[in-house]
């Protein structure tokens, strides 16, 4: 178990599509630990295999509330409705934007022990849900944000209220 270096915007890497994961190997479960080591050292909700420089198509997600779950080649089968929300991203630090997202999902993967599930998910867990998937495509929110603030800002502006 370790914590890995979060690429942040600019870095090339975070701009590829990610490959499929053909076999859940004891790397691949280092990998996954580790993910979920750095994601809750940021603070974050969700890390892509991407952002930690490794070009897999894994996610781990902790939404805080019931949900921990590792989506090993997730694919979205259906979608439905449409949600906007704030989000923000560990590789985008002290920025946030407002996006547009499906407002329910559904959502095949493969586990960390090899097993396929699917998983229909909604409202925040389906924002981050498509927000990390969206790593694995080489997008970052701020492609899909109708608005972005820098967080300074949004301080500054709270201090004065």
């Amino acid at each position: 178990m370790a914590i890995r270096n979060v690429r942040i915007d600019g870095d090339p890497i975070l701009r590829k599509k990610s490959k499929e994961v053909s076999e859940i190997t004891p790397k691949v479960k280092e990998l996954i630990s580790d993910m979920y080591d750095t994601m809750y050292r940021e603070n974050g909700v969700g890390i892509a295999a991407v952002q930690v420089g490794i070009l897999k198509r894994i996610v781990v997600i902790d939404d805080r509330e019931e949900n921990r779950l590792t989506l090993i080649n997730p694919v979205i089968k259906n979608s439905k409705g449409e949600q906007v929300g704030m989000e923000g991203c560990l590789s985008i630090p002290k920025k946030q934007g407002k996006v547009k997202r499906y407002s329910e999902l559904e959502l095949e993967y493969m586990d960390e022990d090899g097993n396929k599930n699917e998983i229909i998910a909604s409202e925040f867990l389906a924002t981050v849900i498509q927000h990390e998937l969206d790593h694995l495509d080489g997008i970052l929110y701020s492609d899909r944000a109708e608005e972005m603030f820098d967080l300074d800002d949004l301080e500054d502006i709270s201090e004065e209220e």
